[in-house]
Parts: C-alpha cells; sequence; structure tokens
C-alpha cells in the first residue's frame, strides 16, 4: 500500500468553496481509499492505495468533488515518496527557522508547467522574494512585511495561471509529509 497526497485548491477560503472535511473524508473512502485522514480545513487529504496512478486518481478525486459537493475543483495528487524527494531536495533558504521570511509551495497543476507560470507572473522582486523551480513544484520565500510589495504575492492570486496553482505553507508540507 503507497501513502499519496491529495491537495484541493481553494477550499474553505473567505467563505468561497465551503467543503467539510469530514464529508470529504467519507467521499475518499467511497473511492475505496484507505487510511483516509485530512490535515487543517484547507484540502489536504492523506490516503494509501494499492494503485499506482496520481492521475487516475486526480480525475476520480475531481469527479467525486463535483458531484458530491457540487464544488469544481482542481487537485494536485504526489506520492509520498515525490513529496519526499522534493522536501529533500529544497533549497537552503527555503523553510529554515527565520521569522521574518514566509516559505511556501506552489504545486503546479497539470497540464501547467513551471514556464508557464513564469511567464505568467514574471521575474520575483529579488530584494523581497526567491523562487526555485523543482520538479512540479516551486519553492517560494518572502519578507513576511514586505509581501504586498511582492511580485508573486498578487499575481499568484490574480493571474489566469492560478486555477492551476495550489500554495501552502513549508510547515503544513512538513506536517503532512509526516502523516
Amino acid at each position: 500500500m503507497k501513502r499519496y497526497v491529495a491537495l484541493l485548491r481553494g477550499i474553505n477560503i473567505s467563505g468561497k468553496n465551503k467543503l467539510s472535511m469530514a464529508e470529504l473524508k467519507k467521499g475518499f473512502e467511497k473511492l475505496a481509499f484507505e487510511e483516509v485522514k485530512t490535515y487543517l480545513n484547507s484540502g489536504n487529504v492523506i490516503f494509501s492505495s494499492d494503485e499506482d496512478d496520481t492521475k487516475k486518481f486526480t480525475n476520480q478525486i475531481e469527479v467525486m468533488i463535483k458531484e458530491q459537493f457540487e464544488l469544481d475543483i482542481s487537485v494536485f495528487v504526489i506520492s509520498s515518496e515525490a513529496l519526499e524527494d522534493i522536501l529533500q531536495n529544497a533549497p537552503d533558504w527555503w523553510g529554515n527557522d527565520n521569522k521574518e521570511i514566509y516559505d511556501n509551495l506552489i504545486f503546479i497543476i497539470s497540464p501547467a508547467k513551471f514556464s508557464d507560470v513564469y511567464n505568467e507572473i514574471g521575474e520575483p522582486k529579488k530584494e523581497l522574494e526567491k523562487i526555485e523551480n523543482y520538479k512540479e513544484v516551486i519553492f517560494w520565500s518572502f519578507s513576511r512585511k514586505d509581501y504586498q510589495k511582492t511580485n508573486w504575492w498578487s499575481r499568484t492570486a490574480s493571474s489566469n495561471i492560478n486555477t492551476q496553482l495550489t500554495i501552502r505553507t513549508a510547515n503544513t508540507i512538513r506536517k503532512i509529509a509526516n502523516m
């Protein structure tokens, strides 16, 4: 049995796309996933399966959410091993204990690629933020006090590519990886 993580985009944010994690868990169990756990109220689901097909899982989960909750939500599914590989390849500047820096991991939902995201959002402001691409994610860190001045803060939310991104903090991803 392999462990997987499903990250739902835009769940329970500012009263939009409301979804009960208990009901979501039941939906995953109806799909025959096992050892289903949710983390936080933002659409993080950890589950196990004998199968090894993240594209199939993504489609099944998106269809289940559409049918059960009447929400059109993008989902990013990744194996625990792939997530661990990503964390092991994080840049030195990402995810450390510096409280003045906010560290995020941007997951790029297929078929989008890093080049699509970069072309849409543009260059980070070097004095305020850093990005680094690795496989299907972007490590992104920025100054907490100056976040509104960064290029990526507003553009990840307002760009045309935003529906193909889901973002989690370094702390959230580390906790999920250890579940």
